[in-house]
């Protein structure tokens, strides 16, 4: 098989169809849109419009609630931090700080605090000091002989 053989299958493609190129080709004078009406004419959008009647999405209930002052936490993973750990991107022998964590790139901004949750496994005695952390992954640092110290969200940097 060369290049200039190659071909579609048979039926795959469709000529354009050519609206509005006069009487002889079926699809003549009007284009196959009628006569007159808001849908013959140009620069029609009518999607959810019901004639005047109170369209479907007004009519049903607004569900929920997004909070204005909603914290919102950077999420890491114990298996990272070992991870990181292990790759000599974070130093396990002193405390691992929020800022620390930013600094090796394990987290790329602070956000309201960094929450660490017990994916994965960590093996390495660490001393973690966050914002948040899921009791699974306090225990199992604990069970790993370090320690996890929750603080007081600091106030977000601008």
């Amino acid at each position: 098989m060369k290049l200039n053989e190659l071909r579609d299958n048979p039926g795959a493609t469709k000529p354009r169809k050519r609206v509005g190129r006069g009487p002889g080709s079926g699809t003549g004078k009007m284009g196959g849109r009628g006569i007159k009406g808001q849908k013959s004419r140009s620069g029609v959008a009518i999607n959810g419009y019901e004639g005047g009647q109170m369209p479907l999405y007004q009519r049903l209930p607004k569900r929920g609630f997004n909070k204005p002052n909603r914290k919102s936490f950077a999420v890491i993973n114990l298996g990272l931090i070992q991870k990181f750990i292990d790759l000599g991107k974070l130093d396990a022998k002193s405390a691992i700080t929020e800022d620390a964590l930013i600094a090796s790139g394990l987290v790329r901004r602070k956000l309201d605090g960094i929450r660490v949750l017990a994916k994965g496994e960590i093996t390495s005695k660490v001393d973690l000091q966050v914002t948040g952390a899921s009791k699974s992954a306090v225990e199992a640092v604990e069970k790993a002989g370090g320690t996890l110290a929750i603080a007081a969200a600091a106030p977000a940097e601008a």
